[in-house]
């Protein structure tokens, strides 16, 4: 998989990026009023506290909520096709991500967290296929 340019950790990311040179996934919660998001923010998207904002972590599975096959390049170096789609985590939030494993998804499929390492020691998480 060609890595795309991932942008640089800030300080409401930063954590977030450290848990994935771990693999481990993680979404923000708030503990005011018990809200989960993703991808983090300096908010609460619910109850719009900045105060009570944490990371919990994920438990890696969700369900193909929709995708796309992309069959045109973006830059010369990327290898197509690949499917991009939206995983709903068993969490809640939603997840935009790479799926591996084929591009004949449907929604719906349930899938399970994996990661591509990146030359700094972050890595990205991608989604595959589970039985269910």
């Amino acid at each position: 998989m060609n890595l795309p340019d991932v942008p640089p950790a800030d300080d409401v990311t930063a954590d977030w990026w450290d848990a994935t040179r771990e693999h481990r996934l993680t979404v923000q919660a708030c503990t005011q009023c018990d809200h989960v998001q993703h991808p983090p923010r300096a908010v609460c998207t619910a109850c719009s506290s900045m105060d009570h904002l944490t990371l919990r972590d994920a438990s890696g599975a969700g369900v193909v909520d929709a995708s796309t096959v992309v069959h045109r390049a973006p830059r010369p170096d990327v290898e197509v096709p690949y499917t991009v789609a939206r995983v709903r985590l068993a969490e809640g939030p939603i997840l935009l991500t790479r799926l591996t494993g084929g591009n004949d998804w449907t929604i719906g499929d349930a899938v399970a967290v994996g990661w591509v390492d990146l030359p700094d020691g972050r890595a990205l998480p991608v989604f595959h296929r589970t039985d269910g």
